[in-house]
């Protein structure tokens, strides 16, 4: 007997608005690498950036002051270990190309 976990409607509704998430923020990546071009590591370094800047602006609005109900504390120390194992499982396993998933190249 399988011991898979079945997701629930909210763990797919989640992987659906992560999974949106993700496109969104290559498309404008590639969009921007297209119209102004640079080296590799300054544009992903802009990216990690941003990516900081964002956990500061969420978790001060989840902090003491915060009125968020979803029940996320930060933590940045355990959070940044969590961050820093996505960032590490992107380099080492890039997911499985998925026709349906895959964001249009151009137009035929």
């Amino acid at each position: 007997m399988s011991r898979h976990r079945v997701p629930t409607p909210h763990d797919a509704a989640e992987r659906a608005a992560q999974t949106t998430l993700e496109r969104a923020l290559t498309v404008a990546f590639w969009q921007v690498m297209g119209r102004q071009p640079m080296p590799a590591m300054a544009a992903l370094e802009a990216a990690a950036r941003t990516v900081g800047a964002l956990y500061r602006q969420v978790a001060a609005a989840h902090g003491p002051t915060g009125h968020c109900a979803c029940g996320w504390e930060p933590d940045p120390e355990a959070d940044l270990v969590v961050l820093e194992a996505m960032l590490a499982a992107g380099l080492a396993h890039p997911p499985a190309g998925d026709l349906a998933a895959m964001v249009p190249a151009g137009r035929a």
